[in-house]
Parts: structure tokens; C-alpha cells; sequence
């Protein structure tokens, strides 16, 4: 790669694998996911959420295993660009790093937004949009932070997060009267009718997106001691504990609530069990834990997206200045600064767009991103280009198969759905389309390539 620029200062290792796993668990946010996403599946799939948690979580491990034996070949910064650069060449991995910087980004917004929503029962007529500003810039403030004392940080508030998760669970299993296995049997719809194969479909989606968040593990592979052979183990071990996070409460609920079709039908069921079983004072901390998930996941995303884009501007992709400052690293606290005030500053200004139009530009990239992984994985084998990677995951190529006909039903049931899911993918394609311009009329000179 030829650069402008002299070579910026590395980040510093500092993290073990608790720590890493602490701050990729952060960004999962299983409690958000849960008080948030999967009221979405049960509304679509009622009792049919058990066994669409279950095939998803299937398409989870066959894309963690992708994550973790790439990010033991190449454990830096850049995460998925760099690896789909190194096996499919520079043009598909910038297509990967378009699609990647659209979505980090909205992140920040979409979840800066939510907090009114899960706080509206608690505190009625708070204001959205300055609320979610004001999280965001202090959430940059702390990531700011020394990652060591971030990884502390988070650690802290994902016990909380945690332990609103396990009044749910164990309020639902106190009061599980319903046997499990009739979800798998008999799946029903809120309205009782046997749930279909499109709703099944449809409410594993959206569990795969509830899971999403694993991979950002490789984000800090540059701050982890012994990356190539520990960050699998992070990989993995994330998201583990998120499918247990998730699903046990999800089962829970379903086995204990009061009034199942009410509980289907509920915007808020998870805090519809609480204030049956012990009060509306209880669901209010309940809610209050909910809002430091996001909290947490949102200074954990500007951790893992400002070195990101510290990766970007390593390998040169932005020119003079902004590749000096995307990698200008803080003397002391040992932080990408500047591009840390920059990704948390973009986050705050994208907070006075709909939250709506915000979902639909972050689009179908999930669906391009696992894709990117899949053929990379493929490629890497078949080219020796992973040869020297410290993981390997069992049972290949079934990964990267079970992977791609997921991804291709899910894409088939995007496009179908008219209302959010195609204007989703048409995103997804401009995101696409202009990365891949960009590459070709401005970088492919430049001879630009991910470092590794």
C-alpha cells in the first residue's frame, strides 16, 4: 500500500480475554436485545419464537466459527474488510468496509434513540432526540477512557444488564406452569392459529439479528495480549453466553406468564411479567437496567467503532488529514482520540434523523457482511491465505454452508417484505455500489490494501 502519511503509533495491548469478552458482550447487549427485538418475534411467531431462536442460534455458530478462524488469522483492528481483502482481493474488501461504515455508524443513533422508548413507561414525556445526544457524547467521553478501565466499566454494567435477564428468567421458571416442549410441537401465533413456516422464517431473522455482535471481538484483536491464539475463545465463548443470556429468559416467559396471548400481543412483555409478578415499582428498575444496557453497548460500539476507523485510516482510505487523525492515538490514556471525538461526534449529529429512516439505511448490511465472511472463509482455505491461522473450526466447509443458504432464505423474505425489508436491501446496494466506485476511480491507484 503506498501512503501519505508516516506510520501511526500502535494501539497498545492491555486486554486478556475477559476483557474482550466483557466489552463484546457490552456491544451484544443481551438485555436490550431481549427488552427490545424479541417482543418483535413473539408478536410475529408467538410460542413459534422458541424453535426460530433455535434455528437461529444454528446460523449464529456457523458464523461465529467463520469469525473466529479468520480473526485468528488476521486479529487486527479492520475486522471483517481486512479479512475479506486478504482472501477475495482489495476491491471486495473495501465493498466490506463501505457496507461496514454505514452501519457502525448508525448504531449510535439507533440505539441513542431507543432509550425514550424503553424509559416512556418510567419517566412519560422525556425528549428524544436531546436525550440520545446527550448519551452519546457521554459515552464518547468515556471511551476516551484507557480500554483497560473501559473493559472495567462495562464489565460493571453488564452485571446489571445481567441481572435484570435473571429476574426475568427466574420470575418465569417461579411461575412456569406450560411445558417447553409444546413450543416445539405446537407452535402457536398470538392469535392462536399454528404458526406458519413464513412467521418461523421470519421471527429467526430477527433472532439473528438479536445474537448480532459477537464478531466485534476482532475490533480490539490489536489490544488483546496473544490475539492470534485467544481471540477464537472470545469469539466463541460471547456468543455462548449470549444465546443463554437470550434464550432462557425467552423460555421463561413463555412458561410462567399470567396470560399468554396477552403476553404475545404486549410491545413490553418481558416487562409485562415483571409488574404481574412483583409490581409496577419493580419493572421500573427493571427498565432503568434495560436503558445502562444501551448505555453500555453504546460506549462499547464507539470503542470498537473508532478503532475501526483507526484501521481505515492506517491503510490510508480517507487522504490528508483525516487519515493523521483517524489514527492519532492519545499519549497517555493509549486511545485512538481524535477519532474517537469524531465517531461519537458523527453519532450525535445522525441523531436528528427518524429512527425509522435510520433502520433502513443500516439496510440488509448484516446479510452482506456474513456473506463477505462466508466466501472468505471459502477462499481462504482453498488459496492457503488462513493457512497460518491458530483456529481452525470443525467440520469445514459446513460452516460457510450452513451460512450462505441461511443468508439466501433470509434474503428472499427481505425482499418480500416491501414496507422496511426492500427499501432495506436497496440501501444495503448503494452502500455497495459507492463503495465499490470509490475503489475504482480513487483508490485503486493509490495500489491501497488492508494491512494485516
Amino acid at each position: 500500500m503506498v501512503s501519505s502519511i508516516a506510520p501511526p503509533a500502535p494501539l497498545t495491548r492491555s486486554l486478556g480475554v475477559a476483557g474482550v469478552l466483557f466489552l463484546t458482550l457490552s456491544v451484544t447487549t443481551p438485555a436490550s436485545s431481549v427488552f427490545v427485538i424479541v417482543p418483535g418475534m413473539l408478536q410475529v411467531a408467538g410460542t413459534g419464537a422458541v424453535l426460530a431462536t433455535i434455528a437461529a442460534a444454528l446460523v449464529c455458530v456457523a458464523t461465529a466459527y467463520l469469525y473466529a478462524e479468520l480473526s485468528s488469522a488476521w486479529p487486527v483492528a479492520g475486522g471483517e474488510y481486512v479479512m475479506v481483502a486478504r482472501t477475495l482481493g482489495p476491491l471486495a474488501g473495501f465493498v466490506m468496509l463501505g457496507v461496514n461504515v454505514f452501519n457502525n455508524l448508525l448504531f449510535l443513533p439507533v440505539a441513542g434513540l431507543g432509550i425514550r422508548e424503553v424509559l416512556a413507561g418510567v419517566w412519560p414525556g422525556l425528549p428524544q432526540v436531546p436525550v440520545a445526544m446527550a448519551v452519546v457524547a457521554g459515552c464518547t467521553l468515556v471511551a476516551l477512557l484507557n480500554i483497560r478501565i473501559n473493559a472495567w466499566i462495562t464489565g460493571i454494567f453488564l452485571a446489571v444488564e445481567v441481572a435484570a435477564l435473571a429476574l426475568v428468567a427466574t420470575l418465569g421458571l417461579m411461575e412456569g406452569t406450560r411445558n417447553p416442549v409444546a413450543f416445539l410441537a405446537a407452535p402457536m401465533t398470538p392469535s392462536g392459529a399454528p404458526a406458519s413456516l413464513t412467521d418461523l422464517g421470519v421471527a429467526a431473522s430477527i433472532a439473528i439479528f438479536a445474537f448480532n455482535g459477537y464478531g466485534v471481538a476482532v475490533y480490539f484483536g490489536e489490544e488483546m495480549h496473544e490475539a492470534p491464539r485467544r481471540i477464537a475463545k472470545a469469539v466463541t465463548a460471547a456468543l455462548a453466553l449470549t444465546l443463554v443470556l437470550e434464550g432462557v429468559p425467552l423460555v421463561a416467559a413463555l412458561m410462567g406468564a399470567a396470560d399468554l396471548p396477552a403476553l404475545l400481543a404486549s410491545g413490553d412483555p418481558f416487562g409485562l411479567l415483571v409488574r404481574q409478578a412483583v409490581g409496577a415499582e419493580a419493572g421500573g428498575w427493571v427498565a432503568a437496567g434495560v436503558a445502562i444496557a444501551i448505555v453500555n453497548a453504546i460506549i462499547a460500539w464507539v470503542l470498537a467503532c473508532a478503532r475501526f476507523f483507526y484501521a481505515t485510516g492506517r491503510d490510508g482510505t480517507w487522504g490528508r488529514p483525516v487519515d493523521r487523525w483517524l489514527t492519532s492515538i492519545h499519549p497517555r490514556l493509549g486511545s485512538p482520540w481524535i477519532g474517537t471525538l469524531m465517531v461519537g461526534g458523527t453519532g450525535m449529529a445522525l441523531c436528528v434523523l427518524p429512527l425509522r429512516l435510520l433502520k433502513v439505511w443500516s439496510g440488509a448490511g448484516l446479510i452482506a457482511i456474513y456473506a463477505g465472511l462466508a466466501m472468505a472463509a471459502i477462499a481462504g482455505r482453498r488459496g492457503g491465505a488462513t493457512a497460518h491461522a491458530r483456529y481452525r473450526m470443525p467440520l469445514y466447509p459446513l460452516a460457510p454452508a450452513v451460512t450462505l443458504i441461511a443468508l439466501a432464505g433470509i434474503a428472499c423474505a427481505t425482499w418480500l417484505d416491501p414496507e422496511d425489508g426492500r427499501p432495506a436491501m436497496l440501501a444495503t446496494a448503494a452502500q455497495v455500489a459507492l463503495a465499490a466506485a470509490y475503489y475504482l476511480l480513487v483508490l485503486r491507484r493509490r495500489g491501497w490494501t488492508a494491512q494485516a
